[in-house]
């Protein structure tokens, strides 16, 4: 007879024959001892990219936008496609550990973290753009709440560019709570277990006093259910409004209703790409193979599945309702001048092979519970991502109304080096949270080691 933690159906999430104390050694781990060999290399690439990005922002504010490619009729070009794509890939975080804890989902514990921090990483460099944008990001202030002395009270509350920012700070100061509330008891269990003073007394500030007592485990599942119940409208909320940037104004190919569910489900899609690239890194460089299993590989990869559904379905009707629509401008933006044979029909290719090829694959089990070819699978969707947005933003803008505007649009080296300055700068905070954060929830893995381990699961009563 198996035992009586063993699940006829389920899998079990834990790999190898760990008990409570391997799992506090094997999360403590990364974080007490120095940093090895290839995390130095990738942090000084990082850094190096962040600087070259720092450098390119400074240059821009000196010398003004004019440093980019954009010109009289594409005034929206990069800038805006890297804010959309950014943003977008902040979504999955919280949704993973929101919905899923909600839903009970238990396999979500052992990368609910690292999701958590990409969030916050990610909307981190999708806020940089619109400041710069500004052309004087000395007076961004004035988007927020102010004294009247300075003047009418947000004199355009009418536009979404200023609903951007409500939705985003809102969105960033829920996750930051909601990632640090899950942190607290592994901070305690780090302070247990720091040698060096500083360290220690560093961790015993971050704790807030962590006891383990009943009460603050009650306590402590009721915020997170309270802030997961927030969480998850912010989700949905946040991206629909950065739609409405789009499809609230009168330019063809953009003016749709279709835009805030065709967002929202983009987003979740190369979010969940992008928490599946980030911990096929993790898992490999600090040795997590035992907590992140092709379970979760497969799980994740079946979100990605019907997230595709319906960023498929979107792509479908963005072209029935411009032909339905009867419009000369949305009939000439989508078949005459031809998104496929068109001037950029380079970038709507990448889209549709990267988007709509092949995430194909993952419907074969053996490519879905692959970690390598989820790897790399991951990071064509984002790349296709990327030139999705760039496609709604410089495609519809390239044609207007009136062919004596039309032009195209080439990306200075600025451009390119303030979007690879992003890189360097969200990988530069993933790295450095990577040896200072405990990068899974050991606290929350425990509860569920009995029923989720192999050394459980093969005794016999």
């Amino acid at each position: 007879m198996m035992s009586s933690y063993e699940s006829p159906i389920r899998k079990p999430l834990i790999l190898g024959k760990k008990y409570y104390n391997d799992l506090t050694k094997d999360v403590s781990c990364p974080v007490e001892t120095k940093a090895g060999k290839l995390w130095w290399i990738s942090f000084i690439i990082a850094l190096t990219a962040m600087i070259w990005g720092g450098v390119c922002i400074f240059y821009t504010i000196g010398k003004g936008i004019g440093t980019w490619g954009l010109n009289r009729t594409i005034n929206w070009a990069w800038d805006i496609t890297n804010f959309v794509w950014w943003v977008g890939i902040g979504h999955a975080g919280t949704l993973i550990s929101a919905v899923l804890l909600l839903f009970r989902q238990k396999w979500r514990l052992s990368i609910n973290r690292s999701a958590e921090a990409m969030t916050i990483f990610a909307v981190m460099q999708a806020s940089i753009f619109p400041i710069i944008h500004m052309g004087r990001p000395w007076n961004s202030y004035w988007v927020f709440p102010i004294p009247n002395k300075f003047g009418t009270f947000w004199p355009n509350f009418n536009s979404p560019l200023l609903w951007d920012v409500f939705a985003i700070s809102t969105y960033f100061s829920v996750s930051t709570i909601f990632w640090f509330l899950g942190l607290i008891p592994d901070f305690a269990m780090l302070r247990d277990c720091s040698v060096k003073p500083l360290q220690k007394k560093i961790y015993s500030i971050l704790s807030f006093g962590w006891g383990g007592k009943a009460k603050q485990w009650k306590n402590f599942e009721e915020v997170s259910l309270i802030l997961s119940g927030i969480c998850t409208p912010l989700v949905f909320s946040v991206h629909t409004i950065v739609s409405f940037d789009f499809a609230t104004s009168v330019i063809k190919g953009w003016h749709s209703t279709i835009f805030p569910p065709y967002f929202v489900a983009g987003a979740i899609f190369s979010g969940f790409a992008m928490v599946q690239t980030l911990l096929g890194i993790a898992r490999k460089v600090l040795h997590l193979e035992d907590y992140i299993t092709q379970k979760h590989v497969e799980n994740m990869n079946m979100v990605i599945i019907a997230t595709w559904g319906i960023v498929g379905i979107a792509y479908i009707s963005e072209f029935i309702l411009a032909w339905y629509s009867g419009s000369p401008f949305e009939d000439f933006t989508y078949f005459s001048t031809g998104a496929s044979t068109g001037p950029y029909w380079w970038a709507f290719w990448i889209l549709i092979i990267c988007n709509v090829l092949i995430p194909q694959a993952l419907w074969f089990k053996r490519i879905r519970k692959s970690f390598l070819w989820s790897f790399v699978i991951s990071i064509f969707i984002n790349i296709g991502m990327w030139f999705e947005r760039f496609d709604i933003i410089v495609l519809n803008l390239s044609h207007d109304y009136l062919p004596s505007t039309w032009t195209g649009f080439l990306p200075s080296f600025v451009d390119i080096g303030i979007f690879i300055g992003t890189f360097g700068f969200f990988f530069v905070l993933y790295l450095l949270y990577g040896i200072t954060f405990p990068v899974i929830a050991q606290s929350e893995l425990k509860t569920i080691l009995k029923s989720s381990n192999e050394k459980y699961r093969r005794k016999q009563v």
